[in-house]
């Protein structure tokens, strides 16, 4: 599989490495499902069934649209959650693909980029009460948040087909 990923720079100013090194990690997620079956994608490999490569790419679609688009935004939520099943954003619906669910994954990091383009890092949000969320604090913990996610779908991935790689 080509790795098309495009590597962080080594230097640049603070917004400029923190939105490629969370872009390099997005690209990762792709990355790592090139080539999945549909079945394989679906398929559980370690001990919890919702830990699957189109799991992560499912969840990370909605962390995308949570922390950009509804804690940062303003914007009202369109996530599948409910009271009766909170692992939903996890599970795959019926005729959801691999494919598919990298496009909504895509789509969702391109409104991302495109808010965080118009906020400047200090940008502060209210959150839980009265405390603030900043543009800055988000993007790292989305680094974070990616970075765990791709290392557990390098994990799923070579125990699915034996692919490993970076």
């Amino acid at each position: 599989m080509a790795d098309t990923r495009v590597e962080p720079p080594y230097t640049g100013d603070e917004r400029t490495l923190l939105t490629a090194f969370l872009d390099y990690l997005r690209e990762t997620i792709a990355f790592k499902c090139a080539g999945l079956s549909d079945e394989d994608a679906s398929r559980s490999v370690l001990p919890s069934p919702l830990t699957t490569a189109a799991g992560i790419v499912k969840h990370l679609r909605w962390v995308e649209e949570y922390w950009f688009h509804v804690r940062l935004g303003g914007y009202p939520s369109q996530a599948p959650y409910s009271p009766d099943d909170p692992d939903v954003d996890w599970r795959l619906a019926p005729g959801e693909t691999i494919s598919g669910l990298l496009d909504d994954y895509a789509g969702q990091c391109a409104v991302s980029r495109r808010l965080v383009a118009g906020w400047d890092l200090d940008h502060e949000v209210p959150f839980r009460g009265d405390k603030a969320l900043s543009v800055r604090w988000v993007l790292i913990h989305m680094i974070e948040e990616t970075g765990r996610h791709a290392g557990q779908l390098d994990v799923v991935r070579e125990l699915l087909d034996g692919v490993t790689g970076e």
